[in-house]
Parts: C-alpha cells; sequence; structure tokens
C-alpha cells in the first residue's frame, strides 16, 4: 500500500485514524462529532466545519457500533447508511474537507492485506474471528486508492486515507 506523509488528509477526502497525535493535529477532544450527528446530519450539513479553520469534521463512534452489530448487519448498515453518509459529506463539502473517523484502537483492528492492498475490520468478541471487508464495502475494492498515513518518515502507519469514495 502506497505511503503518505503529506498533510492532505487533514483538509480532503476521508481517513481512519488512530494514532492521537494525528487526532490531535486536526482537533481539539470537544470538537469531535459522535456518529449519531455524524449520521443525523446527512442532507443538513453545517456551513462551517468545527476544525481544523474550518476544514475537518472528526467522528468518533464508529469502532463500538460496529462491535454491537452482527457481522452480517455490520456489512450492511456499513454499505447503506454510512456509505451514504460520507458520499453526502464528499459532495456537500466538493470535495473540499476532510471527514475523519476516530478509531482509537483502530491500529489492531484495521487491516491491510499486503499482497493485495485489501482492507479488512477484525470483529470482536462475540464475533471475534469474523472480518468485515471494508475495502470492498466502503470503497468498492479500489484498492490502489487508499494510502497509510505516516506522521514522520519511518512511523508507524497513523490511519488511512482515501482522497475520494465513489
Amino acid at each position: 500500500m502506497r505511503q503518505l506523509l503529506d498533510t492532505v488528509w487533514q483538509r480532503r477526502g476521508t481517513s481512519w485514524i488512530w494514532d492521537e497525535e494525528a487526532r490531535n493535529q486536526v482537533c481539539a477532544a470537544s470538537e469531535v462529532w459522535s456518529l449519531r450527528q455524524f449520521l443525523q446530519a446527512v442532507g443538513n450539513w453545517p456551513d462551517d466545519l468545527p476544525s481544523n479553520g474550518n476544514q475537518t469534521l472528526v467522528v468518533a463512534g464508529l469502532e463500538g457500533s460496529l462491535d454491537l452489530l452482527t457481522p452480517d448487519d455490520a456489512e450492511a448498515w456499513l454499505g447503506d447508511s454510512v456509505k451514504a453518509a460520507i458520499l453526502s459529506f464528499q459532495d456537500q463539502y466538493a470535495g473540499e474537507a476532510a471527514l475523519v473517523f476516530w478509531l482509537p484502537l483502530g491500529h489492531s483492528r484495521v487491516k491491510v492485506q499486503p499482497a493485495t492492498d485489501a482492507v479488512t475490520w477484525l470483529c470482536e468478541a462475540p464475533y471475534r474471528g469474523s472480518q468485515l471487508d471494508i475495502g470492498r464495502i466502503l470503497w468498492g475494492e479500489a484498492n490502489e486508492y487508499p494510502q497509510e498515513i505516516l506522521l514522520r518518515e519511518g512511523s508507524k502507519p497513523a490511519g488511512l486515507f482515501h482522497l475520494r469514495i465513489t
């Protein structure tokens, strides 16, 4: 998977980050929206985004929501509700704003398959051992497009960035 050292993820596209330093670069904790706020804003997006000089919306709660659903229900919900909300956000801001999902445990839950760059989500109890193919669900297996976010040369990935989901 390609790596990204640029800060473009802070201003455009959709990212899934799990590094606290990365999250702190784009928002204060008080600016983070709940997943519920994000889903309720579809079709009624604010003129001004809460973070990073009106360039970024950070959303928390995706992890916990996925853990509450069966893998089949989580896949359907991601593909219907969450993807529709991401697409609505992209359309509203014409690709000129960043949507960031804060996944505090993402470093151990998001897995990239090195041979194919496929991205999966590892389910937790009681569905441990199951996986969600989030690359297929959210970006239609366009695996050449997501990039690993690096905060500095040689560091571990802080998250994943996708410029535009279609």
